[in-house]
């Protein structure tokens, strides 16, 4: 197995810039597993592929306005931030650009900008950066200690004030301003903690999540908050040798209960998002002994890495918006339903006209 065993050839043009309007008007490529028959609905649709007592597992988690502006204090160098992960109260793990010179002690007083969210990813340079639209007084971010990578930990002075001020930070390969913040939010979003959406769950209005209700599914919400380095290919050629990102999630007593009832009844199991896979594989592997049947609550870290001839042990079936190339998202998808089986849809789906990743069109796995 090669990371190039997981890529594919993308027209620039088919990576969707804009969210659908409405939410449930994008497209829907159904695989079936066990044939590899394709099937090009509608998301609308979705409900002609559930059946009473399925149960749907959503991620709850909330993207955080975590693009910060500031100058840095004592030189006037304009600085971007982006926070990575919450470590407590105040205290952030957080990428700079450009990185040079903050060093612990750095402080950033912090703007109100007005940038376009693209800079970051398009470039680092100080001159891409807007004219002061001035500081507001007293909100500062103060770099505490430097690690791996260029990530820093820093201290905001009024976490609250700060994220106010904030960016949406969308994917480096969408590049037109988000006019509607809340489009890059699931209409069920409620725990606030990730750098990017879960973006499965863009397709779901609240009339379509009442009509799965309504017609037998049964709804399951878990936390999973998304850190930047989903979007962030596999460079080695060993995929096995990759050091798999992890995340923190919360699955609730509640929750466990009602999948260890569906799994017990030999009801399916549908999850929403690669995101929603990792939580229930994760906490299946960690059972207690002599339980290894039965879900329970807990929290923590993801560090699962789903690579092909992996065996899934709750979940059914997957909703996933089309993948990068090369990345660990596409080797899930690939393990639950084979490569070659994923990468013929994928060519299908290309020749069809799909839009592709977060913005893009949705699959359904089963």
């Amino acid at each position: 197995m090669l990371t190039s065993d997981f890529d594919y050839d993308l027209p620039p043009e088919l990576i969707a810039q804009t969210p659908a309007e409405p939410r449930n008007s994008s497209r829907l490529l159904v695989l079936d597993r066990a044939t590899g028959s394709i099937q090009h609905r509608n998301f609308n649709q979705v409900l002609d592929y559930l059946r009473p007592g399925d149960v749907m597992v959503f991620n709850q988690s909330r993207v955080i306005p975590a693009r910060i502006h500031g100058r840095r204090q004592g030189t006037g160098g304009r600085v971007q931030l982006l926070l990575l992960r919450r470590e407590s109260s105040g205290l952030w793990q957080a990428l700079g650009r450009p990185g040079r010179g903050l060093r612990p002690g750095s402080i950033i007083e912090v703007e109100a900008s007005e940038s376009p969210h693209t800079l970051l990813y398009e470039s680092g340079a100080e001159a891409t950066l807007p004219s002061n639209p001035g500081a507001d007084e007293g909100l500062r971010v103060e770099v505490i200690a430097s690690g791996e990578g260029g990530i820093k930990t820093v201290r905001l002075s009024s976490e609250e004030e700060i994220l106010r001020l904030g960016e949406m930070p969308l994917p480096p390969y969408i590049h037109h301003r988000l006019e509607e913040p809340e489009r890059y939010q699931t209409v069920y979003a409620s725990e606030t903690g990730s750098a990017a959406a879960p973006t499965a769950g863009l397709h779901f209005t609240q009339p379509l999540l009442d009509r799965l209700k309504d017609a037998g599914v049964e709804l399951v919400f878990l936390t999973l908050h998304v850190g930047l380095d989903t979007f962030r290919p596999v460079e080695g050629e060993d995929p096995r040798e990759h050091h798999i990102h992890t995340e923190y999630y919360e699955l609730g007593e509640q929750a466990a209960n009602t999948l260890n009832r569906a799994r017990s009844g030999g009801r399916r199991i549908i999850a929403v998002g690669t995101t929603s896979v990792r939580v229930l594989e994760q906490v299946a592997r960690r059972a207690r002994p002599g339980d290894t049947n039965r879900l329970f609550a807990s929290q923590g870290q993801a560090d699962l890495f789903i690579l092909p001839g992996y065996q899934f042990q709750v979940v059914d079936a997957i909703i996933t918006n089309f993948h990068l190339p090369r990345s660990t998202l596409l080797m899930l998808v690939s393990a639950f339903a084979g490569r070659e089986q994923v990468l013929a849809a994928y060519h299908e789906a290309i020749d069809q006209r799909y839009r592709f990743y977060s913005f893009g069109d949705a699959m359904l796995i089963e």
